[in-house]
């Protein structure tokens, strides 16, 4: 079969669906993949696949560069001829989605959370609802990474075919192993990985970790992510004066994961977070907003805690709990964390849900 995957960026499609990738192309298919170019392109055509550049502007709101896109789609699928389209990401879905439509392709779909255009009621809302709906209409398989964002589209009236719920982008847990739990020093590590955006909960964070550091100087705050917002200076200042380490963008997130005692998600929606599966698989405690795509990636008390979204209060509150816990408690909610990665969250599961879909195509 010939494969076509539309995705927005290449560092997401690279280590999360990798394995997926390296599936499809075991299987003797064809995998080409449209997204712009960066520098996990050549990381995505060592494995086999075949590269075509598309220009999209991940966060733009211009609706011609966006009709553009659209038609780019088009052009592409009526030259490759693909057998089947996989889509990720609300670009991708929408636009691909219609490209798909018009030439009669099958198209699977990913929705890969909310996004901030549809948390945020108005206008703007609409719009993408709007959008959604033409996009969504004729998929084949819809995935979900979480219940509530199954729910939200069925309210909308946007689930038009077949629906499954599959555990976000599933862990590598190979690649995220269970390491060794870091000594019981006297300083607690505290791990945040994510672009650097209001969306995250980056706000809150840097207010919490101020407050805590005043109470527990011996608490270290790691930061690693690139700078989406307007969030460098206040970063910089904050990690001159010793409140945070700031490490920016990184490849090896999972050498921060090893060091740390528990990572930190203040996120306000998510589909599922990643970082929290690859925390969890490596046998680190989760400390996430409740929201869906957080909530789910822990057991509460068990092996992380749960805070208020957008309440600093709340946020502090559970990273005080969590620095006086017993260090034996620590390490075996670290130890629950990947029980429950093995039980529920293996990205085989991910895979198998979408060469099952494929094959029934």
């Amino acid at each position: 079969m010939k494969i076509l995957v539309l995705a927005n960026f290449g560092m997401g499609l690279y280590n999360f669906r990798k394995e997926l990738l390296e599936e499809l192309l075991n299987q003797k298919n064809v995998v080409y993949i449209s997204l712009p170019n960066d520098e996990y392109v050549p990381k995505l055509v060592s494995l086999g696949c075949q590269f075509v550049e598309t220009p999209l502007e991940r966060r733009g709101t211009n609706p011609i560069k966006d009709i553009k896109l659209l038609l780019h789609y088009l052009k592409i699928i009526k030259r490759m001829k693909p057998d089947v389209v996989l889509t990720y990401t609300i670009k991708p879905n929408v636009y691909g989605g219609v490209a798909c439509r018009i030439t009669k392709t099958p198209y699977i779909t990913n929705i890969t959370g909310l996004g901030t255009s549809i948390e945020n009621r108005g206008f703007i809302q609409k719009i993408t609802l709007m959008l959604y709906k033409a996009g969504l209409k004729k998929t084949s398989c819809l995935f979900f990474q979480n219940e509530t964002n199954l729910k939200f589209f069925n309210e909308k009236k946007l689930v038009k075919s077949k629906a499954r719920v599959i555990p976000g982008s599933g862990v590598n847990l190979v690649q995220h192993p269970l390491e060794e739990y870091p000594d019981d020093d006297e300083k607690n590590r505290f791990l945040f990985i994510g672009r650097m955006m209001k969306a995250k909960g980056i706000e809150e964070l840097l207010q919490a970790a101020r407050i805590v550091k005043e109470k527990y100087p011996n608490t270290q705050f790691d930061l690693i992510g690139g700078c989406e917002e307007d969030y460098f200076q206040h970063l910089a200042e904050l990690n001159k004066s010793g409140i945070i380490n700031y490490h920016g963008q990184q490849n090896d997130v999972h050498s921060f994961i090893k060091k740390s005692h528990a990572t930190i998600l203040p996120s306000y929606h998510e589909g599922t977070a990643n970082v929290l599966l690859e925390s969890a698989s490596s046998g680190r405690v989760v400390l996430a907003s409740r929201v869906p795509g957080c909530k789910e990636t822990f057991d509460e008390d068990l092996s992380g805690f749960g805070f208020e979204v957008k309440s600093v209060e709340s946020l502090v509150e559970a990273i005080i709990k969590f620095i006086r816990l017993p260090y034996v408690q620590k390490k075996a909610m670290g130890l629950a964390g990947r029980k429950k990665m093995e039980n529920e969250y293996d990205r085989k599961i991910v895979i198998n849900a979408y060469v099952d879909e494929i094959n029934n195509l």
